[in-house]
């Protein structure tokens, strides 16, 4: 794995990369990686599939929360992109219950294990 500062690498809860805990580290990593693990790409609301991730910004100017997609209902709609969160230890709920001023996606394209 990436060992460095901007990597992807979890040893133990005080041994891991900023992208495991850090919103836009976790954005910067797979919209940039190049290498061995995960990359994704920034997509709209109707291009989610399970396991792509939603990062929100509860004040409109910086993104502070990254939730992972666990369910998908039609229409595609915020009621309907369901998200499992660590934080409050939840799943199946829906992302429209959150309090949010922006959104955006990421779609997991692919990981790399060369």
């Amino acid at each position: 794995m990436n060992y460095n500062q901007n990597g992807w690498f979890y040893k133990n809860g005080n041994n891991k990369s900023p992208s495991w805990s850090g919103v836009e580290f976790l954005f910067n990593f797979l919209t940039n990686n190049k290498g061995i693990g995960p990359f994704g790409i920034e997509i709209s609301k109707e291009g989610l599939e399970l396991g792509d991730i939603a990062q929100i910004s509860f004040d409109g100017q910086k993104y502070q929360h990254s939730l992972v997609i666990v369910n998908l209902e039609k229409p595609i709609n915020l009621e309907n992109i369901l998200i499992a969160s660590h934080t409050y230890d939840s799943y199946n709920k829906p992302i429209s219950t959150y309090n949010f001023k922006k959104i955006r996606f990421i779609h997991i394209e692919k990981v790399r294990i060369w």
